[in-house]
């Protein structure tokens, strides 16, 4: 049951607006982190088909069900954790980063099907634990009218990230020659690098905002401490995550609906595009072949393109949204990554599917920003970890959904087409975009024009709380 948190402790200070060097520099760990996930997405269910795996969906669960475990865990810890050096979200940044580093150099050299799901479990939850404090960090920072700001700004980061990122094996092969195919059950060389480079960035990328942020301590020390005491062990953090559901704020159940048909699209998206570009367009079930590997990587590229244009159509959505209302923003944006997905079904020339990543990305770029500047206004200050976390729920629990699921209706009720699982994944992302419309969004806030962008002065701060310009 939802519940009002409207009484529930906020930080009374006004936060001051931040420059266009600050919002970058608190957002550029996104570069990283979506570098991580790209490679993910891109390649796991290639990864898993080359070595003999079937059921791809149902390999796919180790993630999510790590995920709604961890991210609520890392929320509550992060909400409870103060140091004067390093703040409050950038340990686990750092903690994160590390970890999903490790599994990034490791993924490509497993030599079996449970090692490679065993890898995904881990770098999906280390992934995880660098993301989820990032989400808190803009309501933590940003002041009500930059929210949407904020969050588009880690969206551009992630639109740059996960372009190089999916790119780089069809760019290993293309430009650099090196091989795209392999014998049976061994990765390809052009794979294996990529997941390389990726860890290498993703720690660079968040070891940048770990340095060159600076976190405001709480308002009210003492009251934080004895909340702290109070509320302290890990028990109590599962307790307390899990129980959030049942505590949400209005805003927050409406938008889990959202979330729930978008994200069910988008994963059935991650997990079929593959085998169906490869079996739809390039007609090859073969994954030693070079015509499916030549369709593997073209779906990289795919995932690339969407992934560049929801780097613009960041940019434009503040814009938009204070055109008309983040609401119909998120709308019109779902349906064009609906429509986008269900045109693949009717694609017949590999390059055309170009056009269809652009309605992808536009959904993506809103699905990444306005649903978090939506729920941020309706969030108590004191809860910001745990609430952002407790909202990973709706995007795991479709995952679930989708790992459950999907499988059959590809099988049994599309008579192995995958295409007609993404045509599926369209609907439901349409279906995503009307529900929006009965979000209330109270904190929809409506500005000028020359407030809607990035400012690029910086603000005047309190030197009792930073005396470094870099936020």
């Amino acid at each position: 049951m939802a519940t009002n948190v409207a009484a529930a402790p906020h930080d009374t200070r006004e936060k001051p607006r931040l420059s266009f060097w600050q919002i970058w520099n608190m957002s550029f760990g996104f570069l990283g982190i979506q570098f991580g996930f790209a490679l993910q997405n891109a390649n796991v269910s290639r990864i898993f088909e080359t070595l003999g795996g079937t059921e791809i969906a149902l390999y796919w669960l180790a993630a999510p069900l790590t995920g709604m475990l961890v991210q609520p865990i890392i929320g509550y810890m992060s909400d409870r954790t103060w140091s004067p050096k390093w703040g409050r979200r950038r340990p686990f940044f750092l903690i994160g980063a590390v970890l999903a580093s490790f599994a990034l150099l490791v993924m490509p050299n497993v030599s079996a099907l449970w090692m490679a799901v065993g890898m995904l479990w881990i770098m999906d939850s280390s992934i995880n634990i660098s993301m989820e404090p990032f989400r808190a960090l803009v309501g933590d920072l940003l002041p009500s009218e930059q929210r949407t700001t904020g969050f588009a700004a880690q969206t551009f980061f992630i639109g740059v990230g996960a372009v190089v990122a999916s790119s780089l094996p069809w760019m290993f092969t293309n430009w650099f020659g090196i091989a795209n195919t392999a014998p049976a059950g061994q990765i390809p060389p052009s794979v294996k690098y990529a997941f390389y480079i990726g860890g290498v960035v993703f720690f660079l990328a968040v070891l940048w905002t770990v340095l060159n942020t600076k976190e405001y301590p709480p308002e009210n020390m003492d009251a934080f401490e004895d909340e702290k005491r109070r509320t302290a062990g890990f028990w109590n953090g599962i307790r307390e995550s899990f129980a959030g559901i049942t505590h949400m704020p209005k805003t927050m159940a409406q938008l889990a609906i959202v979330q729930f048909f978008s994200w069910l699209a988008l994963f059935s998206m991650w997990i079929y595009t593959t085998p169906a570009v490869t079996s739809h367009i390039y007609h090859t079930t073969d994954t030693t072949s070079k015509l499916y590997n030549e369709g593997a990587d073209w779906v990289g590229v795919c995932f690339a393109v969407y992934n560049g244009v929801s780097a613009v159509a960041a940019l434009l959505l503040p814009v938009i949204a204070r055109a008309t209302s983040r609401r119909f923003t998120h709308l019109i944006c779902l349906v064009a990554g609906g429509l986008g997905l269900i045109s693949i079904y009717f694609i017949s020339d590999p390059k055309m599917l170009l056009v269809s990543m652009v309605g992808v990305g536009i959904a993506w770029a809103s699905i990444l920003s306005v649903p978090y500047a939506m729920l941020a206004g309706a969030l108590p200050a004191n809860k910001m970890g745990y609430y952002m976390g407790v909202f990973n729920f709706f995007i795991v629990i479709p995952q679930v959904v989708a790992g459950l699921i999907l499988g059959f209706f590809t099988k049994s009720v599309f008579h192995g087409e995958s295409v007609l699982t993404l045509v599926l994944g369209g609907c439901s992302m349409i279906i995503s975009g009307l529900l929006t419309l009965r979000v209330n969004d109270d904190d929809d806030v409506r500005l000028p024009a020359a407030e809607a962008t990035i400012h690029t002065s910086s603000p005047a701060y309190d030197t009792t709380i930073e005396s470094n310009p870099r936020v």
